[in-house]
């Protein structure tokens, strides 16, 4: 039986990022799910002053930085069977991620996404996705229950199977005696807490960034007339996702670095400038 000592599932894609000084960036303090937009001049021609083409998603980009750390790693994620899809898979190969669970589709394009930074000194972006055959990954309880692995990490799920392969993820960390780190993703935060809730008292560590963390928050509380800008504290939302059930919580929040709650000691750490 394979062991590994963590299966990262979700995205893999072809990231092309564009740096540039042309953008404007407006903040929105009010709106608590949005609270800074960038926007350019319509109908103009940006002048990137940096561009990279590197693989990127949830799923790779953890494998990719689990295996560089010293640990054993495989990626379960679904690709086209393209150009995109080679250079995915050889890029992953490089970093000696197994990928012997890459599932590939024969009719639908691997994904791929747009990153715009405007500004390097935040070192935020905005992210344009195409998730492509992703939306398409089909977990099997069979096959994955062949492999033992001591963390499952889930990122974000996306399609029509994204409910029946969380259900699989879940059972087979069960069985296995898995830990689930769970990078929670939009469609899931969609959802809710009512349909969440039994994933989330079996989620080993949960993370989301402040944003996933509030609008997570506002789908299973009721606010009244209560002004909701208390929201916006790292504090409260640890502590309201914690009563839901994960054994830690952990929310990012930018250059302002990442929060972790245990139930017991709330930790902190500052961004590292890389």
């Amino acid at each position: 039986m394979p062991r590994f000592d963590i299966i990262s599932i979700g995205g893999a894609t072809q990231d092309h990022t564009f740096i540039t000084n042309e953008g404007k960036i407006f903040n929105t303090p009010e709106d608590l799910t949005s609270q800074k937009f960038l926007a350019f001049e319509y109908g103009a021609k940006i002048h990137a002053s940096e561009a990279y083409v590197t693989i990127g998603g949830g799923a790779a980009n953890t494998a990719v930085s689990l295996t560089r750390l010293g640990f054993k790693t495989a990626i379960i994620s679904r690709l086209g069977k393209d150009q995109l899809g080679r250079y995915i898979t050889e890029q992953l190969k490089r970093e000696h991620v197994h990928t012997s669970l890459l599932q590939l589709d024969h009719q639908y394009v691997s994904p791929f996404s747009c990153i715009i930074m405007a500004d390097r000194k935040d070192k935020d972006r905005v992210v344009f996705t195409y998730s492509g055959c992703s939306q398409f990954l089909t977990l099997d309880f069979k096959k994955l229950s062949r492999f033992k692995a001591k963390w499952l990490y889930l990122t974000s799920l996306s399609g029509q199977n994204s409910l029946k392969n969380l259900k699989t993820i879940f059972s087979t960390a069960q069985m296995k005696n898995s830990k689930v780190y769970w990078n929670i993703g939009g469609q899931q935060i969609n959802a809710g807490k009512r349909l969440l809730l039994p994933f989330l008292k079996q989620t080993d560590v949960l993370q989301l960034n402040k944003d996933e963390a509030i609008e997570l928050v506002l789908s299973g509380i009721t606010l009244g007339r209560k002004n909701p800008n208390h929201l916006n504290r790292p504090l409260y939302l640890l502590n309201i996702l914690y009563e839901w059930g994960p054994r830690v919580v952990v929310i990012t929040d930018g250059h302002k670095g990442a929060w972790a709650f245990d139930g017991r000691k709330v930790h902190h750490r500052k961004i590292k400038k890389a």
